[in-house]
């Protein structure tokens, strides 16, 4: 796999892991916020790139793989968010504009998919924007 390919996925996975942080914020992973995910990554992910992973599938199923994986840890929310916060730190050149929006995009339906946005899930996504204008 190159180096390119290599950095691609982590991009996907840390997407997984950041998702993962915002739906986790109020310690409660909720069936609608799971299946809000799966419709993002169906409707806007899968058309980002043509990146691929080993098992040559589009890479962006790295977000559903990792939000999946992670559902079986049982970690703070908050480190999920600082480890794609030290990918982006990292990597910035992977993050466009474009895909920016797409991400606080994503959250937000994750975090709108239940009841609305809670105090939790909005001060992930406050941070997650305060990452981006830095």
């Amino acid at each position: 796999m190159l180096n390119s390919e290599k950095i691609g996925n982590e991009f996907y996975q840390n997407l997984g892991m950041l998702f993962y942080a915002v739906a986790m914020a109020d310690n409660k992973i909720k069936p609608i916020e799971k299946a809000r995910l799966q419709k993002y990554v169906r409707q806007h992910w899968l058309d980002v790139d043509d990146v691929e992973d080993e098992f040559h599938t589009d890479a962006a199923y790295q977000i559903e793989i990792v939000f999946d994986w992670l559902e079986g840890e049982e970690k703070d929310s908050n480190e999920y968010f600082e480890a794609f916060k030290g990918f982006y730190k990292d990597h910035p050149e992977k993050f466009t504009p474009k895909s920016k929006v797409l991400i606080i995009e994503t959250a937000e339906s994750i975090a709108h998919a239940f009841a609305g946005k809670n105090k939790s899930e909005m001060l992930a996504i406050f941070k997650l924007k305060q990452l981006f204008n830095h």
